[in-house]
């Protein structure tokens, strides 16, 4: 499993030497754009809309937009110092709080938190003392250079790191439009949506949800790779514009210029005697 981020764990005077990995993985079915006519793949370029040309990235600035076409340039020195003044390589916990007590709205990413050399007796320790208490931690951590909110639970003999939002990151639910105001609710109705509720409930199993698009289009693929119905392109060069013509035409070409521009010789006037 690959390692993303190195570190440590730290809760009071405990500090725990880890390694992050992620938790999950992305599995949709990426598709390739292609020419219809050739079916070669469509590549994406950078260009300036001012200039109308290709931009290479050593070209490139980065810019914060504080109003419509106003903008503040940031250097990469700049920014690379900010990085490394919030970049502490620490996991630290502020808080443990009952994981009831968080809206899944605020969770965003999940990483397992291995221990690294020499940190396997105090990561069991605060493994064990998250499950006797029932509580999570609240912590802080910069990643990429963006610092995040996140909680550490416990997730079956694993401790997992979940990021979270920070509250101004979460939009209020109030200003979502076309919200109905509470209506008059029959009373047979609620009955009836009540019974259809109980007759679905369950144990949540995770295994027996499955991703029916993605399968049937595996499927569909497949089934057309089985019967040859597959286009191949072939590396190709790009041409470069020539700027060649043919020699011999350019050579008469000019000969027939230089003729028309020399001179007619003028006869000599007849001498008299």
């Amino acid at each position: 499993m690959h390692t993303v981020w190195k570190g440590s764990i730290s809760f009071g005077l405990v500090n725990i030497p880890v390694k992050l990995h992620t938790a999950t993985e992305n599995k949709d079915i990426k598709l390739r754009q292609l020419h219809k006519e050739c079916h070669t793949p469509i590549n994406y370029q950078k260009v300036c809309e001012g200039c109308k040309k290709e931009v290479k990235s050593e070209d490139i600035v980065k810019a914060y937009e504080y109003s419509k076409n106003k903008f503040v340039v940031l250097d990469n020195e700049e920014l690379e110092k900010l990085k490394k003044e919030n970049e502490d390589k620490s996991v630290e916990i502020i808080d443990f709080v009952k994981l009831e007590e968080i809206d899944p709205i605020y969770f965003e990413r999940s990483y397992f938190l291995a221990p690294d050399t020499g940190g396997g007796k105090a990561y069991s320790l605060l493994r064990k003392a998250l499950m006797e208490s029932g509580k999570i931690g609240v912590a802080k951590i910069v990643i990429r250079s963006k610092e995040q909110l996140a909680i550490v639970r416990v997730y079956e003999e694993t401790l997992v790191m979940e990021t979270i939002h920070f509250p101004d990151e979460v939009r209020l639910a109030k200003d979502v439009p076309n919200i109905p105001s509470e209506p008059v609710i029959v009373k047979k109705e609620l009955e009836t949506a009540l019974m259809l509720v109980d007759q679905l409930t369950t144990t949540f199993e995770p295994e027996k949800y499955t991703d029916d698009y993605r399968t049937a289009l595996l499927e569909l693929i497949e089934e057309k790779k089985l019967g040859n119905n597959t286009v191949s392109v072939s590396e190709k060069q790009p041409v470069a514009p020539s700027n060649v013509t043919d020699l011999m035409s350019a050579l008469q070409a000019s000969l027939d210029k230089t003729k028309k521009k020399k001179p007619t010789p003028r006869k000599k006037a007849a001498k008299t005697s």
